[in-house]
């Protein structure tokens, strides 16, 4: 009997510890080795020992109590790193729509040239010969005759001026060196008179400076100082030739081909083409430029000579030079003065082959060919619209808007019906949207004269992107 109560006393105590340690786990504070009192079934805490309801070894409660905190932290785990995309996302689609949007493309409907409407009627070119009329800068009205070369008379003397020029430039008014005279070229001069050719008065041991030279040469016409500068510049006739065809050969004068200085020779050839070309690039040189506008000059030992060119001073003309024999016919190279639009132009000619029995009816013919080419310039060069003002194109947002874009003003340019000009775009800043009259550019029109430019203005505002392209947009 005493075994089974020993027994009975050990099974009550392991219930009465059980249930004791479901209580020992919610109380707090409780250390390890801790004597703890507790009400119901009695326990007195001690060292654990079987059946006194101690720390107990055996007890599961506590193991059974922990899977009520695990899925607590889990969730927190989880938590965190939503709530960061959460704000991620957030701050993406703020940037999104506070990100200024790209700037508007401009797109220009208009081409990379021009030509003014209408076509050059009504030249009265000459019926024989050959002619040819440019604006200086602009381009060429045109020209009439066989593309052949042709005797061009004293016309030649202008790449004569043209080389000697090149080789020892002169400034404006500048005198140049000396040249002495020589007793070959006196009797070189006496050796022409027979045959009536242009000539000025030389003595044995008189001094010519160069632009005395170059004057005797281009407004008398003189055959023999041609010979003069030719042998002063180069040594001999023949290579200061041999000069002027290399020359003719840079300038790109393929028609051309000299045999004497002087043009007495009817080998000497070349087209009214190329001797447009020719006066225009010789009139860039000052002292040119300053000689073949004289009417008249005087010179040592020949007195005052006067200009061959009676055009001189008429119809705005400021030179070039004539040339008349029996096989080349009356010739002249010319240039005059026009003024359109507030501004100096150089209209620059040639007219080669008029007929005529002698060198005064020659030039007559010559001159009565140009004026009527001057006058038609006159008529024919003038202001013209080279855009009008209105639509030009557009500026395009990447979102799909647009809004037109026009110019502000009519271009207008100097010109005739036919010419072909250029024409460049340039976009402006405006930022991502152009308001309503904002400049968006400019159209820039080119001629050899120099631009003429007009602003391009949006026509109105671009509307805003949507939130949904703003939100999506990649770039």
């Amino acid at each position: 009997m005493t075994r089974q109560a020993g027994a009975d006393h050990r099974q009550a105590g392991a219930g009465t510890l059980r249930c004791g340690v479901f209580k020992l786990a919610r109380w707090h504070g409780a250390g390890e080795g801790s004597s703890v009192a507790m009400t119901g079934d009695s326990v007195t805490g001690g060292s654990g020992t079987e059946g006194s309801g101690g720390s107990g070894t055996e007890g599961s409660g506590v193991a059974e109590e922990t899977p009520s905190v695990a899925p607590e932290r889990r969730s927190l785990h989880l938590l965190v790193p939503a709530l960061a995309i959460v704000v991620l996302l957030a701050a993406l689609v703020g940037v999104q729509l506070v990100r200024p949007v790209p700037r508007g493309e401009l797109r220009l409907s208009v081409p990379d040239s021009l030509t003014l409407p209408g076509q050059v009627t009504d030249v009265p070119w000459p019926a024989q010969g050959q002619a040819r009329l440019d604006v200086d800068g602009l381009g060429t009205l045109g020209g009439s005759g066989a593309d052949r070369p042709i005797p061009i008379g004293s016309v030649a003397k202008v790449m004569t001026a043209y080389v000697v020029l090149a080789d020892h430039p002169l400034a404006p008014g500048q005198a140049g060196p000396s040249i002495t005279v020589t007793a070959a070229d006196v009797d070189d001069y006496e050796s022409r008179i027979p045959g009536g050719q242009s000539l000025v008065a030389v003595e044995a041991g008189q001094p010519l400076t160069e632009r005395q030279a170059l004057e005797a040469l281009l407004l008398p016409s003189a055959n023999n100082v041609a010979q003069i500068l030719a042998k002063w510049d180069a040594g001999s006739v023949e290579a200061f030739v041999a000069k002027m065809n290399a020359a003719a050969v840079q300038l790109g004068l393929v028609d051309t081909h000299y045999t004497d200085p002087s043009g007495l020779a009817p080998s000497t050839v070349s087209t009214a083409d190329d001797q447009t070309v020719l006066a225009q690039r010789a009139l860039t040189m000052p002292a040119f430029a300053e000689i073949v506008a004289l009417p008249s000059t005087v010179l040592p030992v020949a007195g005052a000579v006067t200009n061959y060119n009676s055009l001189l001073g008429t119809d705005g003309v400021v030179g070039v030079k004539t040339g008349s024999t029996d096989e080349a016919g009356g010739n002249l190279v010319f240039a005059a003065r026009l003024t359109v639009a507030g501004r100096t132009l150089t209209v620059v000619g040639a007219v080669l082959g008029q007929p005529g029995t002698g060198t005064p009816q020659q030039l007559a013919a010559a001159n009565g060919v140009t004026r009527g080419l001057l006058a038609a310039a006159r008529r024919l060069v003038q202001t013209y619209p080279a855009l009008p003002a209105g639509t030009v194109g557009q500026v395009r947002g990447a979102w799909g808007a647009s809004v037109a874009v026009r110019t502000a003003a009519p271009v207008q340019i100097v010109g005739w019906p036919g010419l072909t000009v250029g024409v460049r775009a340039k976009p402006a800043e405006f930022g991502g949207r152009p308001r309503a009259g904002q400049v968006v550019g400019a159209l820039t029109v080119h001629t050899g004269l120099g631009d003429t430019a007009v602003d391009l203005t949006a026509g109105g505002t671009l509307s805003e992107p949507s939130a949904w392209w703003r939100l999506t947009r990649t770039r």
